[in-house]
């Protein structure tokens, strides 16, 4: 029954083996809905956050996962609006990381409001005045955007598609499946954006605080911006994963090319961005406020020292750019490697700075810096949706047609 349900063509590994690597992953998942019934039964007191946290490892893991997941907005953006056929072979695998990162986001918020069952006043008792009821907004209606064009996935399975209305019903969706690129990509444009609004309009917290354009922070649009640079890269690294893990081709060369070239292009001109906008309020926005730059850095060097600012801007920001414009460089396996993993840890550095350090630095003459540490509640909960998200996508490789090229590139002997 099971080999009925595997894509024609291709090979899979035994049904024992799989489901032996589901349940060693199903117990870590296991672990967090432990946790996370403990956060729901006897609420936020089992986390570690207080009132200088507010925002803490959650909001953090939150943040990253939608950067990362950035890459299905601006690759759908790439394959169907702007035309880019060759990305045809990888979108398929964008969407359904896309899925994973964007159904993290849900289920880390659904822990963190603490009182799940109320999660519809967010929709229902509406702050139009606050940027996060925008993100709520943005982020649901775009997750079923995601489930939308994960559907004709679905549907293309081997037994699925021989029931005529879902073989139809499948051809169809990928008929309109533009509208929904677009739709996907005009509603993470500002739900990226308005997290970073977030950020930025901290009076109170001058490390993030940036000026902008109207109503509008700087960091609004470097959010979005990062995530369209970066997206991609995690992409590629769950890409390259992949094959590892498989010990197979499912993607050619030139299509990682493109997208990593792209990528590159958008890391250089986001990265120039960051550094202006980091010069403007270290030597503009933080001196009016009465700032000196250093004092927005430990002494304690591991916990908030300078280090920070230049892993992200320098080794996680120009040298993955660098490797990724060069067409030598970024055909160089271990260098690519090298550039999707600092750019993922770059963007994801970024995410962690903007919601720990402005918690952490002191504000007042009086205070002093304050350092977090995670309960293991919060850890649990937060490693939850990334096992579960490995999860769906073993489920979805294995079942599903994801890879278009992976017949062709991996041949399977009579």
């Amino acid at each position: 029954m099971d080999s009925a349900l595997i894509p024609k063509g291709v090979e899979r590994c035994s049904l024992k083996r799989f489901l032996l690597g589901q349940a060693i992953v199903g117990a870590v998942v296991l672990w967090g809905v432990y946790a996370m019934i403990l956060c729901w039964m006897k609420g936020l007191n089992q986390t570690n956050m207080n009132d200088s946290f507010g925002f803490a490892l959650w909001i953090w893991a939150d943040l990253a996962v939608i950067a990362v997941g950035g890459g299905a907005f601006f690759t759908g953006l790439l394959r169907y609006v702007i035309g880019l056929k060759d990305l045809k072979n990888i979108i398929n695998y964008a969407v359904l990381i896309g899925v994973c990162c964007y159904g993290s986001a849900l289920l880390i918020l659904a822990i963190d409001i603490g009182q799940p069952l109320r999660g519809w006043f967010i929709f229902w008792h509406a702050n139009v005045h606050s940027m996060l009821t925008e993100v709520a907004f943005c982020l649901s209606l775009y997750m079923a955007v995601l489930i939308i064009e994960y559907i004709p996935l679905l549907l293309e399975n081997r037994q699925v598609d021989k029931i005529p209305f879902f073989h139809n019903l499948s051809h169809n969706m990928h008929v309109v499946m533009a509208v929904f690129a677009a739709t996907g990509a005009f509603l993470s444009c500002f739900h990226q954006g308005s997290l970073g609004g977030v950020s930025g309009v901290l009076f109170g917290r001058p490390f993030a605080f940036r000026e902008g354009i109207f109503i509008w922070p700087w960091t609004f649009f470097l959010f979005t911006w990062s995530a369209a640079a970066c997206g991609p890269c995690f992409t590629i690294l769950v890409t390259k994963i992949t094959e590892k893990i498989t010990n197979k081709k499912l993607v050619k060369d030139n299509v990682i090319d493109l997208l990593a070239k792209i990528s590159g292009w958008m890391i250089c001109s986001y990265i120039i961005a960051k550094t202006i906008d980091t010069l403007y309020w270290a030597f503009v926005t933080a001196p009016h406020a009465g700032f000196n730059v250093m004092d927005f850095y430990d002494d304690n060097f591991w916990a908030h020292g300078i280090w920070i600012l230049i892993m992200e801007i320098v080794i996680c920001g120009y040298i993955p750019a660098i490797i990724l414009l060069r067409e030598k460089t970024r055909q160089n396996q271990k260098l690519l490697w090298t550039a999707a993993i600092l750019a993922t840890i770059g963007i994801c550095l970024n995410r962690w700075v903007l919601v720990m350090q402005p918690m952490s630095m002191p504000v007042m003459t009086f205070d002093e810096w304050v350092l977090y540490l995670p309960s293991w509640q919060e850890i649990a909960t937060t490693i939850l949706p990334i096992a579960g998200g490995i999860m769906v996508i073993a489920f979805s490789y294995r079942y599903l047609p994801i890879f278009p090229q992976e017949q062709e590139l991996n041949p399977v002997e009579d």
